[in-house]
């Protein structure tokens, strides 16, 4: 059984360009709290000893300074930087101007986990509930395990008001596990009714009750495995492709698709939310408001 206490990778690199600037270090309190900061703060509370943080160079300076401090003496701290150029030499591409993606991101993590991890986007709010659920289930895992997890969400519950999302819609077994996970690159909601893009660029209805991946995954450092040489196969298919990208759950495909490992679907009762937009910034400050005022969260968290 895993002794070592489990480690939270941040995927933080992304450069927010719906959002017009670096949501993962903008603040949503008056305190200055950014939405890392509570996921941080309750990671900490559920246990988990060691962040690694997935960031870009550009602005490494930046966000040291402000989570170097609140951290310090708390948990180990590791930072992993997600480039252009951290792919083989033949497929870097000078016209390129954004990451590779969050599959791209969680291979830089490789080297700096050794123990069982979750990993989550900088800019959504996960809630409490879910980082104590998380924490039991990854404690619990031998490392050397192939089963993994995944904190599902309602897709109802996840949607922007101001334009369309990402998500990964899930496939469940009757068992809670999952038989397969589609990335959807385009969902939104048009006049009280939620469609996503399909193959041919056509808008189609989907269930809002439909079971999503909001990229807060379990896994023991065997993922690893997977997604090496999955990524390369994407590289070489896509290096014409400006755009393309290589998202987790297409190493968690190639995962079930092996049938040596199993994904399961935990769930939780946290509201989740999140920032897509500018305009989501003022939804967000006030369900982050409404919680602080309520104690959930004490009114300064470091």
């Amino acid at each position: 059984m895993m002794l070592k206490k489990p480690t939270l990778v941040i995927l933080a690199a992304g450069m927010g360009s719906r959002y017009g600037g670096l949501k993962q270090i903008d603040s949503f309190t008056p305190e200055g709290d950014t939405i890392i900061d509570f996921s941080l703060y309750d990671a900490l509370s559920a246990g988990f000893g060691k962040f690694v943080f997935i960031i870009r160079k550009s602005f490494e300076n930046e966000f040291k300074k402000i989570f170097n401090k609140k951290l310090e003496g708390k948990a180990e701290i590791v930072y992993v930087y997600q480039e252009l150029d951290c792919v083989p030499n033949k497929y870097v591409n000078p016209e390129r101007t954004r990451p590779w993606g969050t599959g791209h991101a969680l291979l830089m993590a490789k080297d700096a986990v050794s123990e069982n991890f979750a990993i989550i986007n900088a800019d959504d709010f996960y809630g409490k509930e879910a980082f104590e659920i998380m924490a039991k289930s990854l404690s619990e895992m031998d490392v050397n395990s192939y089963n993994f997890n995944t904190m599902a969400y309602l897709l109802k519950n996840t949607l922007s008001d101001y334009g369309f999302v990402s998500r990964g819609e899930c496939q469940v077994s009757e068992t809670g596990f999952l038989i397969d996970v589609t990335e959807r690159t385009h969902i939104e909601r048009i006049n009280g009714k939620i469609m996503r893009e399909n193959d041919e660029g056509d808008l189609i209805p989907i269930d809002e009750n439909s079971v999503v991946s909001m990229n807060f995954w379990g896994f023991t450092p065997k993922c690893f495995e997977f997604g090496s040489r999955l990524f390369e196969t994407f590289l070489e298919a896509n290096k014409e492709n400006l755009k393309a990208e290589f998202y987790i759950p297409s190493i968690v495909k190639e995962i079930l698709k092996s049938n040596m490992a199993t994904v399961e679907v935990l769930k939780s009762n946290a509201k989740w939310f999140g920032v897509t937009y500018q305009e989501d910034k003022e939804i967000v400050e006030k369900a982050i408001g409404m919680l602080k005022k309520n104690k959930v969260y004490p009114r300064n968290l470091w």
